[in-house]
């Protein structure tokens, strides 16, 4: 009787192939691919938002949520897409010498801008789509109110946070790797994806919705009448979620999201699964 997935040793050495392919790109072919994941991942943030505006246990939303989100790296794996996050592991090409630092630098780089790309043109339908007038304007409240978290964070925080999402985000596309069937697939990108949202880590990619967004619906002056009523965030602090703020996020979390992902599962596993332990 076969097994129906692959063992550890097995998804690490496809891993490494996968790097090998993904550093191997041609230019246009990734950015349109990095356009793709982007959008795909601002799709699942954006309809998981409409899931949980309304809700006011926290840890009631983080489920929800996290039940929807997994839809955008679902797409991704199925239909293809090149994410940032998930590129991070190309580190495991890299120390077998498949592929030179230069050629992952040269992936990252162009993803990343690709990504925010595709998941600002979902921010824009969005919100021109009249989605966030949901609930009297309380979805476009809400918009701000995660936004208005994100820019406030700390850059300790940003970095930890982006680790522990990027462990995650980088074994579910490894777990993928372990099934045969998309069934399997499915509900092994499932739970360590709902896992990173009920545990609220920062994923950048994901936050290239989720603060242009709060910052578009920070321009619209219901909106941000919605979210002093609801949630008591004053003017001031709306006009304090923009593009230069956005920074205080994007900057620590990618940086703990490339941790995370080249690092504590890239770099481990190659530790764990390439490295030669007996002895001689």
């Amino acid at each position: 009787m076969t097994n129906n997935f692959n063992t550890p040793a097995e998804i690490v050495d496809a891993n490494i192939e996968c790097g090998v392919t993904k550093a191997n790109l041609p230019l246009l072919k990734m950015i349109l691919l990095g356009i793709m994941a982007g959008g795909f991942i601002a799709l699942g943030a954006a309809t998981s938002n409409v899931a949980v505006h309304t809700i006011s246990d926290v840890g009631l939303a983080r489920t929800v949520a996290g039940v929807i989100f997994p839809v955008g790296l679902m797409m991704i794996v199925f239909v293809g897409g090149e994410l940032f996050t998930g590129n991070c592991m190309i580190s495991m090409a890299v120390s077998q010498k498949k592929v030179t630092l230069l050629q992952m630098v040269r992936n990252l780089v162009v993803v990343y801008f690709s990504n925010l790309v595709g998941a600002l043109i979902i921010d824009f339908l969005i919100f021109y789509s009249g989605e966030l007038d949901y609930t009297s304007g309380a979805l476009g409240a809400y918009t701000i109110k995660v936004a208005l978290a994100k820019v406030s964070i700390t850059p300790l925080a940003g970095v930890a946070s982006g680790i522990l999402c990027n462990i995650l985000v980088c074994i579910a596309i490894l777990m993928a790797l372990s099934a045969r069937d998309i069934a399997g697939k499915v509900w092994a990108i499932f739970f360590p994806i709902c896992a990173f949202v009920i545990g609220g880590f920062e994923h950048c990619v994901a936050n290239m919705y989720y603060i242009p967004a709060g910052i578009l619906a920070a321009s619209n002056p219901a909106y941000v009448a919605k979210a002093e009523e609801l949630y008591g965030i004053t003017s001031e602090q709306c006009a304090s979620v923009n593009a230069l703020n956005s920074l205080s996020n994007f900057i620590p979390v990618t940086i703990g999201n490339i941790i995370g992902g080249a690092v504590f599962v890239g770099l481990l596993f190659i530790l764990i699964h390439k490295k030669d332990y007996s002895r001689k």
